[in-house]
């Protein structure tokens, strides 16, 4: 089988390995802590850097900073500025984005099937 290198799936993966590519490449864009929660926190309305801040308190700057320009590299959310004094910026939900809130939604039934049972 074809390897996974840092820049993403090399041509033969894709081709002879389809299946296993479509969940690799949906594992790889939302790899990272956040990026979970970030998408599920943007899928009602778009919000403010310090909005997604407070709601996820336990972020440091540069991780948060981090995370919303990998979503924002993988196409998954718009970063909007404003030219105002200070600057405001927004995030929203691309149209690639909202294709993986159904996906989010079963995670979160899924954790409050399971998430509280002892094993």
């Amino acid at each position: 089988m074809s390897r996974i290198c840092k820049d993403g799936f090399d041509k033969e993966c894709i081709k002879e390995q389809r299946e296993f590519f479509g969940i690799a490449y949906t594992q790889n864009i939302l790899s990272g802590r956040w990026k979970y929660v970030i998408l599920w926190y943007l899928k009602t309305k778009e919000r403010r850097y310090s909005e997604i801040k407070a709601f996820l308190w336990d972020i440091s700057q540069g991780s948060l900073t981090k995370q919303l320009r990998e979503l924002e590299t993988d196409g998954l959310i718009n970063r909007k500025v404003f030219p105002e004094v200070p600057p405001r910026v927004e995030y929203s939900l691309t149209s690639k984005g909202e294709e993986l809130i159904p996906i989010i939604d079963l995670m979160e039934e899924f954790g409050k099937k399971f998430g509280e049972q002892a094993d």
